[in-house]
């Protein structure tokens, strides 16, 4: 099938943590897939959307729910990874589209986690890492955290940061920011 370059996935992930080692038997894994495609062309950011995922292998931690804001009630009417994977695969044809992240933490966690449980990676080999990129676009010598990145660039922080769908969202604004400064040639100012 043809790689389809109308819209970038852009996807962030939570997963369950801690403060600290996870305790004995559990293993940090996905509970939630924020997503915002963006439209290439318009550059447009499409939807807000939130996949939170049931976790299995762990507990939602208070730590976790004082980063993230999600309970253990959220996850009631959750599904499973395969179902996200599903939707991902269907709604949003992941297998042919670029996608991106703002780092490489959740490419890695989603191959991880995938081959872990036998869950089918739901996307193809273009990942785009916008953190990164954004070091590379200002000449910095290091990366930066989505909360700062957004500060540079005047961008408000919308949302609930470490929410995947708000910061789904603010990133793809901040990747809609750097291509529009590349298509008119403008100069990134610090």
């Amino acid at each position: 099938m043809a790689k389809l370059f109308d819209q970038v996935l852009v996807v962030d992930i939570e997963s369950t943590c801690w403060q600290g080692y996870p305790p004995a038997g559990q293993i940090s894994e996905i509970i939630e897939v924020g997503l915002c495609p963006v439209d290439v062309k318009k550059l447009a950011r499409l939807e807000k959307r939130s996949l939170l995922i049931k976790p299995i292998r762990s507990k939602i931690s208070e730590f976790c729910t004082k980063l993230t804001t999600l309970t253990d009630e959220h996850f009631r009417a959750a599904g499973t990874l395969a179902d996200a994977v599903g939707i991902l695969k269907k709604e949003y044809r992941s297998p042919d589209r670029l996608w991106a992240s703002w780092g490489d933490y959740d490419r890695r966690q989603f191959e991880r986690v995938c081959k872990e449980l036998t869950v089918p990676y739901p996307f193809g080999v273009g990942h785009l890492n916008i953190k990164t990129l954004f070091a590379v676009a200002y000449g910095d010598n290091g990366e930066m955290g989505l909360d700062e990145a957004c500060e540079r660039i005047g961008l408000p922080l919308e949302g609930t940061h470490h929410r995947g769908h708000d910061d789904a969202w603010n990133i793809a604004g901040i990747f809609c920011h750097l291509l529009q400064k590349f298509r008119l040639g403008g100069t990134l100012v610090a």
